[in-house]
């Protein structure tokens, strides 16, 4: 049986890939959507201004960047740092007691 320390270790481990995930993914929005929108302003003709369709790339990834971002931020904070463990002894103490019926 592993030691809690290393279990929290890699959970942790696991919680900063996450993270690391999600802000490399903020990064590329960032770097790739800048340079969509420069290069568009560059090649508009003289005198018209960027119109919303050329922001639609920047709107539906950013609901995408959005979603990524909840599932690594918002079960810590909606369910706690230790819902997870919890939840996994509850159903190992149910699953226990359901063995011996």
């Amino acid at each position: 049986m592993e030691n809690i320390d290393e279990i929290r270790y890699r959970e942790a481990q696991n919680r900063v890939k996450k993270i690391k995930g999600f802000y490399t993914h903020l990064i590329v929005y960032v770097v790739i959507n800048t340079i969509i929108i420069v290069a568009n302003y560059q090649e508009l003709p003289a005198g018209e201004s960027l119109r919303l369709q050329h922001f639609s790339l920047f709107f539906f990834w950013g609901i995408g960047l959005v979603a990524h971002g909840l599932t690594v931020f918002l079960p810590t904070f909606i369910l706690g740092k230790d819902w997870e463990e919890r939840k996994i002894k509850q159903l190992m103490e149910r699953e226990k007691n359901n063995r011996w019926e």
